[in-house]
């Protein structure tokens, strides 16, 4: 592998780290916000101009990294600079330093055209300057954001290593590399309309489904953004915000982890033998409105294993529904390890009879 094309790939790997730090650059305190925490100040105390200031070293550096990449070039010999720059009928090599300087010189012009007024032209304050009554200054609007993010209250969802959705009594916050959207929860519309599972997550190996909620404001001028995150968030998010999030007909999701443990027992169940019984069912005796059709019946292994650990028999007849069989089986597991909950066993919750999810058996009448 030539020098050229090693340096390349290293320099548009460490490019990718930069831009979407994965969580050993975020540990290791490699991050726009760590590097330059000395310039950013306190986000917690000036929430909203620390954001501003955020984003403009987040462009910078951005936008200087095409530069850094020739410099690079230049610096570690891979290149000659006059073969570069001077050689005869050579004008992609003049046209791509050119564009690697201007990029970085134009964003730092705009920067400075921005920070004229304490920030008054800056894409974040034009956003909030929209949510102003009487024609009050951004500024206002801002330390009313500053005073709610300083209470304890707020809820803080960390969708992934660059992006946060905030929300604090009156207001929803989304928070990315470039952007500072918000919305006044007296005048927004929640909507999910979409939502979609991966059967490996980024953090954990265990399924994750995500959902997209889009934030409407119904202010003039205001704009509307999508907020994605993971479909076990939304209940944090619910409680907090004090508009209804509306979910289209069409769109199923976990909101709990209860619920997609339910779901997934119930598919396993689904895949067990029936037990035939002729005997008339009555109801549930967890819930007292569905009708009892599971029985514990073991099948997961023999009779002649005598481990402490194994399944035993129950002698109970069919008294609960499958839902609240779920949630019990729940229940007596480890909260800290959910991806454990399948494989471990349970006991009855009448004879304490211990049985897993293989002994979980729906009732079927042999004579319907």
């Amino acid at each position: 592998m030539s020098a050229v094309l090693f340096y390349t790939l290293f320099y548009l790997l460490m490019s990718g780290c930069i831009i979407y730090p994965p969580t050993e650059f975020v540990s290791a305190g490699l991050t726009v916000k760590d590097v330059f925490a000395n310039w950013l100040g306190s986000e917690n105390e000036f929430f909203v101009q620390y954001h501003i200031r955020r984003s403009v070293a987040t462009l910078l550096l951005h936008s200087a990294l095409p530069l850094g990449y020739v410099l690079g070039l230049l610096f570690f010999d891979h290149i000659d600079a006059e073969k570069l720059l001077l050689n005869d009928g050579n004008y992609l090599g003049p046209l791509i330093v050119l564009c690697a300087t201007i990029v970085p010189l134009y964003t730092l012009n705009k920067v400075f055209e921005w920070s004229v007024n304490n920030w008054a032209t800056h894409p974040i304050a034009k956003n909030l300057s929209v949510y102003g009554n009487n024609n009050t200054p951004w500024t206002s609007v801002a330390s009313d954001i500053n005073t709610e993010y300083r209470r304890i209250d707020k809820i803080v969802i960390v969708t992934n290593s660059v992006t946060r959705v905030i929300a604090t009594d009156n207001w929803i916050i989304k928070i990315t590399p470039y952007k500072f959207q918000v919305a006044h929860q007296s005048d927004a519309t929640l909507v999910v309309n979409k939502s979609d599972v991966h059967f490996m997550s980024p953090t954990t190996r265990d399924q994750v489904q995500f959902i997209n909620i889009q934030v409407k404001p119904m202010r003039a001028m205001a704009q509307e953004f999508d907020i994605r995150l993971n479909a076990l968030d939304f209940k944090d998010l619910q409680d907090k915000v004090s508009r209804p999030i509306a979910v289209l007909h069409n769109i199923r999701f976990h909101r709990t982890l209860l619920d997609r443990f339910i779901d997934t027992f119930k598919e396993e169940v689904d895949k067990n033998p029936f037990y035939d019984t002729a005997e008339e069912l009555g109801q549930c005796i967890g819930c007292m409105q569905a009708l009892s059709n599971v029985k514990l019946n073991r099948l997961c292994n023999s009779t002649e294993n005598r481990d402490v650990d194994d399944c035993t028999t129950c002698f109970c007849r069919p008294m609960w529904c499958i839902e609240c069989m779920a949630k019990w089986f729940a229940s007596r597991q480890d909260e800290d390890t959910p991806e454990t909950w399948l494989s471990s066993k349970c006991t009855c919750p009448l004879c304490r009879a211990r049985f897993c999810v293989l002994d979980v058996c729906l009732v079927r009448n042999p004579n319907d």
